[in-house]
């Protein structure tokens, strides 16, 4: 049976960061996304959220391109054709190419509306095994200000560290941390900051006994990346190259890495994010969740899917507190010694601060079934 949908809202939302996100890409001061309504006949809302940058530096979408697809072919597919479980959703929306950002938006909300129309957790809905998560944080490129934040971190219980490197500094930069933290799980992420031409510097790393480096080479590469970990012993975790699930079967078997950071939005929807963890798992790739500074409606679907056993290694999932003087969510995610305990109500269990909601909208728009 179709799910009987009787409309779609879409809001676009903005507010400022508490502190402003640093990479060699640029900095973000102000976040803005799209969140996603999907109501069925029976008065269940099931909530996504579009995780698309204003600005194409991490991907090639946009709050308003992934707007723009929503608007005319996502939810007019969704409306003439119909789907009775959000894992028909990929195929659906598969004739509109790329724009994982935008399906992943509508597809995720389609899950969350799922799970609450059958009484039970998104988590449980999707296979989910664990009872709370570890989160880690990611730490500013300022060091004496970084070590400052991981003392404090630590200090709260977080299970590990990540930090933003380039050329410029990296060697410093990581020596001085294992000074100080020794033992800390630490991870590098280099948003494609080196080449080939690097593998001497690369390879320097290998003595700071490092979880991972996420994505040295190109964003787009996986070719590349395996003529590099041949040469390196630190394991290369792959981000903004694996945006299907074909970008990881041959990642994999070409050896371009050795962890696989997954995001619902690149992917395109917490289905195909899902299908690459059990992928990993039956090649014994660890995963993680990755993060990209969201509001509370995607870092609540990061925590179902965290929730799966494949994701042993800690992901950038952190308290809503780390980057909002107030989230769009109710009660707000919250961390107790390093973990994030699973909500036990329906859906992503979590409900929407209509209050706050309101008072960070900048446009509305909805579209009736």
């Amino acid at each position: 049976m179709l799910l009987d949908i009787k409309g779609v809202k879409l809001s676009i939302v903005k507010m400022p960061l508490k502190n402003p996100f640093t990479t060699h890409l640029g900095s973000v001061t102000e976040r803005e996304a799209i969140i996603v309504e999907v109501e069925d006949r029976n008065g269940f809302i099931g909530y996504g959220e579009g995780v698309a940058f204003s600005s194409p530096w991490y991907t090639e979408e946009t709050v308003q391109t992934s707007y723009h697809v929503l608007k005319n072919f996502l939810i007019p597919l969704l409306r003439k054709k119909g789907i009775s479980h959000p894992e028909e959703a990929s195929l659906l929306f598969s004739s509109v190419r790329r724009n994982h950002m935008a399906k992943a938006a509508l597809e995720t909300a389609l899950w969350d509306l799922r799970a609450k129309i059958e009484g039970i957790p998104l988590s449980n809905l999707i296979g989910g095994t664990m009872e709370s998560i570890p989160a880690g944080v990611v730490v500013g490129n300022n060091l004496p200000e970084a070590l400052k934040q991981i003392e404090g971190y630590l200090e709260q219980g977080f299970k590990r560290v990540k930090v933003k490197i380039s050329p410029e500094d990296d060697l410093h930069y990581i020596s001085e941390i294992r000074k100080q933290f020794p033992d800390l799980p630490l991870m590098a992420d280099a948003n494609s900051a080196y080449s080939l031409e690097d593998v001497d510097r690369l390879k320097a790393l290998d003595d700071f006994g490092l979880l991972m480096i996420e994505q040295p080479l190109g964003y787009d590469d996986i070719i590349d990346h395996a003529k590099l970990q041949s040469q390196i012993k630190t394991p290369i975790c792959l981000d903004e190259s694996i945006v299907t699930f074909e970008d990881v079967r041959k990642a994999i078997d070409l050896g371009s890495c050795k962890v696989i950071n997954i995001k619902i939005g690149r992917v395109g929807g917490l289905g195909e994010a899902k299908r690459i963890h059990d992928y990993c798992v039956s090649k014994g790739i660890p995963v993680w969740a990755g993060g990209m500074i969201e509001f509370g409606i995607s870092r609540a679907h990061n925590i179902a899917l965290a929730s799966l056993p494949g994701f042993t290694i800690p992901g950038d999932i952190s308290g809503s507190d780390r980057y909002w003087e107030k989230d769009i969510i109710q009660p707000e995610i919250t961390v107790y010694d390093g973990m994030i305990k699973m909500p036990e109500g329906p859906g992503i269990g979590f409900k929407l601060n209509t209050k706050r909601m309101k008072e960070v909208t900048v446009f509305e728009e909805i579209f009736e079934f």
